[in-house]
């Protein structure tokens, strides 16, 4: 399965979302806000298939924190959550580096289906990439 950097800086939404992904057999890192993420993407090489990240939150935001982690980890996956629609709207000018933007508040069912789309997508996006580079 999948290693998932999930950054939340409510720890009521961060322990459910880690824990209904760690069901799914995903291994779960949690980070509390986005400049605390940005420091374990580094210090782990971003060695992580998602990055999972609520928009809104203290220090570096969300959308901050894909701008930063983006070009440094390029084969990164970013999926972006909030509850608030303004937020939603400054992600949606950032297609290029984040997958999608989930709504919140979102149910079990649905936070699994989104980030299982991420992450299929990354594959996808990084199969693309390996077999474009075996034919050149």
């Amino acid at each position: 399965m999948a290693r998932i950097l999930v950054t939340e800086d409510d720890d009521a939404v961060r322990s459910f979302v880690a824990r209904a992904l760690t069901l799914d057999g995903h291994r779960i890192v949690t980070a509390e806000d986005g400049a605390d993420a940005l420091d374990v993407l580094r210090r782990e090489a971003g060695a992580f298939d998602l990055l999972l990240s609520d928009i809104k939150m203290p220090m570096l935001d969300g959308i901050a924190l894909a701008l930063e982690a983006a070009p440094e980890f390029p084969n990164l996956t970013i999926l972006l959550m909030t509850g608030f629609a303004d937020q939603r709207e400054r992600a949606e000018e950032l297609d290029r580096i984040v997958h999608d933007v989930v709504p919140k508040p979102f149910s079990l069912a649905e936070i699994r289906h989104a980030v299982g789309g991420a992450l299929a997508a990354g594959r996808m996006r990084l199969g693309g990439a390996e077999t474009a580079a075996a034919i050149q």
